[in-house]
């Protein structure tokens, strides 16, 4: 009898540990989806499936939307894009993903990027 009653304990503890796990995974799998590198990995894995870059093109091109995207969510996110300082430092950081891909890309490639930009 007593040996029912602490294997229905154990069960007990189990299941509520099982049931805190799945929570705590689901909540950090939300929180990684809206860190930058996450964010640049997706980019760069859609840029590479339409523009055909090699691996070199495809690690500088994370980098740069890493530093990109952390820039963007440290200033700019959650902001109002009216305000004059909000919108200007919004471009100059667009301006320097611009300014980097370039150096990375061949001309085709670029145009062709740039189109995606403005998707």
């Amino acid at each position: 009898m007593n040996d029912m009653k602490n294997i229905v304990k154990i069960l007990a503890i189990a299941l509520i540990m099982v049931a805190g796990v799945q929570h705590t995974t689901a909540q950090s799998l939300s929180q990684d989806s809206d860190r930058p590198e996450v964010i640049a990995k997706k980019k760069v894995a859609d840029i590479s499936a339409k523009l055909d870059i090699n691996d070199s093109q495809q690690r500088a091109l994370f980098r740069y939307y890493t530093s990109y995207e952390m820039k963007y969510k440290k200033n700019i996110a959650g902001k109002d894009l009216n305000q004059p300082k909000v919108a200007a430092e919004k471009k100059e950081y667009l301006d320097d993903l611009k300014t980097n891909v370039k150096k990375t890309l061949n001309d085709e490639q670029y145009k062709t990027w740039l189109g995606m930009l403005k998707e």
